[in-house]
């Protein structure tokens, strides 16, 4: 960390992350490679496109793909992508969009994949003038739902791998290509938030869109690779709908420095240090009453355990969701990873750790589970009333 904080001059909170590569916290740590690229180029002039002609082969050479470019954001890269398949090369159906007349537009998704990653996904589909077409049910789909959706005005098809979506009953994505490549549709997968940037080509992905600022440690950004056909006719959408999603030279650079910075990277003694951190948080929670823990595997695959924290309210006092909101109101603050928290837990993310945080994660912890030991009443704020204040304070904003 640098010696003076800048986040003291502007007013703002000094926040430590164990939420994870959360966007609205600022995504990841970016990494020394990336903020000296940035650095170099900001105070220079370049060719944009000749810039992404030369990040392209170190994409195609990190993930597997035949082309890539860098856009604004991995949700800016299903915009481009699905107007890519609407439009192909034709230039003035480009600058058309999001009026799709006489285009196919249809994109066919699961409807346990349609979640929320701060925006609705099928969004990002109408953005490009994509009409999402949701198959199977929220925890069932089968391969004769993408089969019988597919029409001749069927563009493409989308797949996302998350944490927030269905994790079981839907379809893998090895069947889902074949499926929709049995029938001549393109396959488009979100993996904004993963760890291995191959697989999901080499299971049959065309296009795979995958965050740079995430784990990669680059800065915010989303990369879009693949199929060089494919990835072509989505880079020309920077003629129409991506001009408003478009990149600057900084973070195309920044990116290309992470993407070269991650074929060297410890990732086993960033592991090892992740672990250490987890136990240390496991040993603070230990005989707290009505506090269990347990760690657990990321559930899309990702190498990242995480620290799941479940509170009984009789016993420790306190709801997950007012311990939560506790270790966020202190000093320093502390955001956890609190998404499924209406049903008693939250999780503890440690790969966006300073050292020496973790130490104060585990400080806090056991001060606010002490305070609220030794209150008479139980800490329980309605959960509605926590979700409304959420909004309210989005709607205030400027203040």
């Amino acid at each position: 960390m640098p010696d003076r904080d800048i986040r003291e001059a502007l007013g703002l909170r000094p926040v430590i992350n164990v939420s994870g590569t959360m966007t609205s916290l600022g995504a990841s740590i970016v990494v020394p490679e990336a903020i000296a690229a940035m650095t170099g180029i900001l105070p220079q002039f370049v060719e944009i496109n000749d810039l992404q002609r030369k990040i392209s082969p170190v994409i195609a050479r990190l993930t597997g793909a035949e082309a890539g470019f860098i856009t604004a954001s991995c949700s800016a890269g299903i915009s481009l992508a699905v107007a890519g398949t609407m439009t192909g090369n034709d230039l003035a159906a480009i600058e058309r969009l999001p009026d799709a007349t006489g285009l196919k537009n249809e994109v066919i998704i699961q409807m346990g994949h349609v979640v929320s990653y701060g925006a609705p996904v099928d969004q990002a589909i109408r953005i490009a003038g994509g009409k999402p077409v949701l198959v199977g049910q929220a925890t069932s789909a089968y391969r004769y739902h993408i089969e019988g959706a597919i029409n001749e005005r069927t563009a493409a098809a989308i797949y996302v791998v998350s944490h927030h979506v269905v994790q079981y009953g839907l379809i893998g994505l090895k069947e889902f290509a074949e499926a929709c490549h049995a029938k001549g549709v393109p396959v488009i997968v979100d993996a904004a938030s993963e760890y291995d940037l191959k697989i999901f080509l080499e299971q049959g992905a065309d296009i795979v869109l995958y965050s740079g600022h995430k784990f990669l440690g680059g800065p915010t950004s989303g990369i879009v690779a693949g199929e060089k056909t494919l990835v072509r006719n989505a880079f020309l959408q920077n003629l129409g709908i991506g001009r408003g999603m478009k990149v600057g030279k900084e973070s195309m650079l920044g990116v290309m420095a992470a993407l070269i910075a991650w074929e060297t990277r410890d990732h086993q003694g960033i592991r090892d240090r992740e672990a250490g951190y987890l136990h240390l948080w496991r040993d603070t929670l230990d005989g707290r009453p009505g506090v269990k823990h347990v760690i657990e595997a990321d559930p899309t695959g990702n190498p990242l355990d995480r620290l799941r924290v479940t509170i009984d309210p009789q016993e420790a006092h306190i709801t997950a969701w007012d311990l939560a909101d506790a270790l966020a109101r202190g000093q320093p603050p502390i955001i956890v990873r609190d998404h499924e928290v209406e049903h008693n837990y939250f999780y503890l993310d440690p790969c966006n750790l300073h050292p020496g945080q973790e130490t104060i994660v585990a400080d806090r912890l056991s001060e606010e589970l002490t305070k609220a030991r030794s209150s008479n009443e139980i800490i329980a704020t309605p959960l509605h009333e926590r979700n409304a204040r959420r909004f309210a304070g989005l709607l205030r904003w400027p203040d």
